[in-house]
């Protein structure tokens, strides 16, 4: 479809570079939507005001494994290729990863995804956070961490041709079918407004828009580009790496990706009043995000992407890999929160015990 679109406007430009501009304006879309709905998955765990948050995360879910799926049934894209799709699933990677991710957001207070919004409404806590995020996950991929995840990643299970839920009894439709439902019927029941759910619905068919964009409209059999949708691990990776070395690398989709969630958080953040300068309160806290963000940066990598990556993008796939490391993610986080609390209620306890009778 790519050279159609050349041949009628006439452009002189690679699928890749394309790519960098889709990415940008499906970034500067995610950026303003997550802001205005506070799109996060450790909120929606944890929060105080988990309910609502959840609501809002499975109503972009459903969303997403709507268009996705009709772009699957449509014959628009396919994921026999892609990597969520190996027939050989890295179970201990997966694991260990998803467990790392989750406790880094406790300890960092939000997802990728959310740091990166938060970056870009002046929270300069999240934007310490992603650099070391991209670091540590460029590390991993290429680095000095890789012998580490090559290790885990060498444990596999063979899962034969039943890769996703389309391979068991009843097909693609009818488990795409069950947990929209269950989701949106959780979703209705949240408290979310009826303007918060458009929002979250639309930010949801972002994913979709990604898939099909990369992996229809800008297919190209003699310069093709990787099927990509919305993440936020190998992203940032990208990202830090092209702006270190722009000259000899060029951008991807990731780099567009980043840059348009990060604009699009700015100027919601000024439109509607929200931006705020924010940094650390005390190096205690300082230590607690730098160790977050070391577990996000390398467990998103071995679990195959954020809650994000594997949560929003990968469940509307089907694949089991994407479930799996979803919930690897949230037993991460669901054992580091209990951890913290009953630290902190230790510390309560002491400090009370030491206070002076009145």
């Amino acid at each position: 479809m790519f050279e159609t679109i050349l041949d009628i406007t006439g452009l002189d430009i690679t699928p890749k570079a394309a790519s960098v501009f889709l990415a940008l304006a499906l970034g500067i879309a995610f950026g303003i939507l997550a802001e205005r709905t506070k799109f996060c998955f450790r909120s929606a765990l944890i929060g105080d005001a988990r309910r609502t948050s959840m609501g809002v995360w499975l109503t972009a879910l459903s969303f997403a494994i709507i268009g996705t799926q009709v772009a699957v049934f449509a014959e628009l894209i396919t994921f026999e290729e892609h990597r969520f799709f190996a027939a050989g699933l890295p179970i201990l990677a997966i694991l260990v990863g998803g467990v790392m991710f989750g406790a880094g957001m406790v300890l960092t207070r939000g997802c990728a995804s959310r740091l990166t919004v938060l970056a870009g409404t002046g929270n300069l806590r999240a934007l310490f956070v992603m650099i070391l995020f991209a670091i540590t996950a460029h590390a991993t991929l290429k680095g000095v961490l890789a012998p580490i995840r090559t290790s885990l990643g060498s444990v596999t299970v063979d899962l034969g041709s039943t890769i996703s839920f389309a391979a068991l009894p009843g097909g693609a439709v009818f488990w795409s079918a069950l947990i929209v439902l269950t989701a949106l019927g959780f979703a209705f029941r949240s408290g979310i407004q009826a303007k918060t759910f458009v929002l979250a619905a639309t930010l949801g068919l972002l994913v979709p828009a990604a898939w099909v964009g990369t992996g229809f409209v800008l297919f190209d059999e003699f310069d093709p580009i990787a099927l990509e949708s919305l993440s936020f691990t190998s992203p940032m990776a990208d990202s830090l790496f092209w702006s270190v070395a722009s000259t000899s690398i060029p951008a991807g989709f990731g780099t567009g990706l980043i840059g348009g969630v990060v604009s699009g958080a700015l100027l919601a953040s000024l439109i509607f009043g929200t931006f705020k300068w924010q940094s650390f309160e005390d190096p205690a806290q300082t230590g607690r995000y730098i160790g977050g963000a070391v577990l996000m940066g390398m467990g998103g990598v071995l679990a195959g992407g954020c809650t994000v990556g594997a949560g929003l993008a990968g469940i509307p796939t089907l694949s089991f890999a994407a479930l799996i490391a979803l919930l690897a993610i949230a037993a991460g986080t669901f054992a580091a929160n209990a951890l913290l609390s009953r630290d902190a209620n230790r510390t309560q306890r002491s400090t009370a015990s030491i206070l002076p009778a009145e």
